[in-house]
């Protein structure tokens, strides 16, 4: 067969089901491949849009999502989502095309190092020369991107290499999982003894958890303990913020209550937390503390990340050990830090979940995520879309000022239903990842918000969601700005520097792509707007509400005189 035939065979062993990406002159022969292949290609309308759907893809299933782009600038446009989905801790797999290897030694047309380019965001990376070794790479690319840390591999397959005949077979991609080696039990003995000297221990809970689906060993250790939960924001869901003992979301920035529990905290126990999610330093104040990490790695070198402890193993694993070996004297008194979280609830509009309402509660902080005042408040907005959306729907969040807002006030019932990228952090994921991850549960109601910027960095891809009948919703909050950076801006300086802009119409641009589009009109008109567009069976959607960013001063305001206790 062709190598390019080899390369199809060897994709479908690992189980793609989807490519996304844009075709180009040197990956042409394997285009005319997938033709004869299961593996449906999804075209996007930018590199960077299909490699943000394989992150989505990848970040949702487990398995890399696949992304495919041409030499030089299709290679180049990929680079972000690809970043992304590395330093989110996705499994991705990238195939660019190459240059005929009788011309990579020279200057030529379109000719760069692009392996060389994408090393600092990938794991592996390397070119195919040999068309008998394509069965080895793809099957090593697949299994490192899955490995722990996930991340992004790369395969560089030149025109030439593509075209020639080849015998060979896949390598078979056996089902089997992984397994990682069993905790040490001396560190699980040193793990409990930090519990023996502990009087206020934390849970500070990241990404890792959520990858590997760890919520039920630490569901049973916290409710063994009585230890609260602070989630980061890419580990919002694993334990439910509807459960007592979860403290919800940190990682503001500001002073929060949450900053307040790891002041009073003597024993943190970071459970699948990645440095790169929110810095030690922001959150190692106050009393002195031991610090247990719990991980597949080892910790990261850090002046405020020096462990007592670190479990390096299977997270889920490492919690059973413990869990096994715990007793009712390790049931920990929380009052010291509890009524912090009323404090939160209170100010979400949830109530109904606090324990007693305070005498010292903010009225007007609460009062925000009632108002009908237009542009709309944020704490308005993601109140009424959390009531609206069922546990298990999907909320992807772009970056900028909403993100800060989705975080803290959209609470999150199950794992992998609030995803923020916050390694990466790029703008523009919303909207290719909201089309990834409605295509892999087209049964729930997906919603990719963004802000005005981050919307318009990839707003090309509403015509790949109308070309295959996508029926994702897209929120788009206007304030006609980059909202994150003018709040930081203000925050820091008192006034702000080229940070607004124009926007079109977006109504009819989304009506031009095919999609329905819906200007929200009042703060009681937005349930019945987002109503309206999850109806929709065969058709995207946009949905725009003018949003009241002055909401974002106040909160630092607020937050920068908050004295809780």
């Amino acid at each position: 067969m062709k190598a390019s035939d080899l390369f199809l065979r060897a994709l479908e062993e690992e189980g793609v089901e989807y490519i996304f990406g844009v075709p180009g002159e040197e990956n042409a022969d394997l285009m005319i491949s997938l033709l004869d292949s299961n593996i449906e290609f999804i075209i996007t309308r930018h590199e960077q849009g299909a490699a943000f759907m394989a992150d989505l893809y990848g970040r949702m299933t487990g398995k890399p999502g696949v992304c495919l782009g041409t030499l030089g600038p299709g290679a180049t446009n990929l680079t972000t989502g690809v970043g992304n989905a590395h330093f989110d801790r996705s499994p991705v797999v990238v195939i660019t095309g190459q240059a005929s290897t009788h011309r990579l030694h020279k200057e030529s047309h379109q000719n760069m190092d692009v392996v060389e380019m994408f090393k600092p965001i990938t794991k592996w990376g390397t070119t195919i020369r040999q068309a008998e070794n394509i069965p080895e790479v793809i099957h090593k690319a697949f299994k490192l991107a899955q490995m722990e840390k996930p991340g992004a591999c790369h395969i560089e397959f030149p025109e030439d290499i593509a075209k020639v005949d080849v015998s060979g077979r896949p390598i078979s991609a056996d089902p089997y999982k992984f397994r990682r080696a069993a905790p040490d039990y001396k560190a699980i003995n040193r793990a409990i003894e930090c519990l023996d000297s502990a009087k206020t221990p934390i849970v500070l809970v990241g990404n890792g958890c959520i990858r590997k689906r760890a919520s039920k060993q630490l569901k049973r250790f916290v409710d063994k303990t009585g230890i609260m939960v602070v989630h980061t924001f890419m580990g919002k869901g694993v334990i439910d913020d509807r459960d007592p003992l979860s403290l919800l979301t940190a990682g503001l920035g500001s002073r929060d209550h949450i900053i307040e529990a790891f002041e009073k905290a003597d024993v943190v126990f970071a459970i699948g937390y990645d440095l790169i999610e929110w810095p030690p330093d922001r959150w190692n104040i106050g009393m002195r503390k031991k610090i247990v990490h719990i991980d597949f790695e080892p910790a990261e070198v850090d002046n405020d990340y020096r462990c007592k402890v670190e479990v390096v193993a299977d997270i889920a694993s490492s919690l059973w050990e413990i869990n096994e070996k715990l007793t009712d004297k390790y049931q920990f008194d929380n009052s010291a830090i509890a009524h912090l979280r009323d404090h939160m609830l209170y100010e979400l509009g949830l109530q109904e979940y606090a324990s007693a309402k305070h005498k010292d509660i903010d009225e007007k902080a609460v009062a925000a995520s009632s108002s009908e005042d237009y542009p709309v408040k944020p704490q308005r907005i993601l109140r009424d879309l959390r009531e609206i959306l069922r546990d298990d729907d999907i909320l992807i969040s772009d970056v900028g000022a909403h993100k800060m807002w989705v975080a803290r006030h959209f609470p999150t019932y199950t794992a992998n239903s609030c995803i923020i990228s916050n390694g990466f952090c790029s703008m523009g994921i919303a909207v290719p990842g909201a089309i990834a991850t409605k295509m892999l549960f087209p049964e729930k109601n997906v919603v990719g918000l963004c802000g005005d910027g981050g919307f318009m960095m990839n707003v090309q891809e509403l015509a790949t969601a109308a070309q295959y009948k996508i029926p994702a919703v897209f929120l788009i909050w206007e304030d006609g700005g980059f909202g994150l950076i003018q709040w930081k801006q203000e925050t820091a300086f008192r006034r702000n520097s080229q940070v607004k802009f124009d926007n079109p119409d977006f109504i009819k641009l989304a009506e031009s792509f095919g999609c329905l589009g819906i200007m929200v009109k009042s703060a009681v008109h937005f349930k019945d707007a987002m109503n309206e567009a999850f109806a929709q069976t065969d058709k995207p959607s946009v949905v725009v509400v003018p949003v009241d960013y002055s909401e974002n001063n106040r909160l630092t305001e607020r937050l920068g005189k908050l004295i809780a206790h």
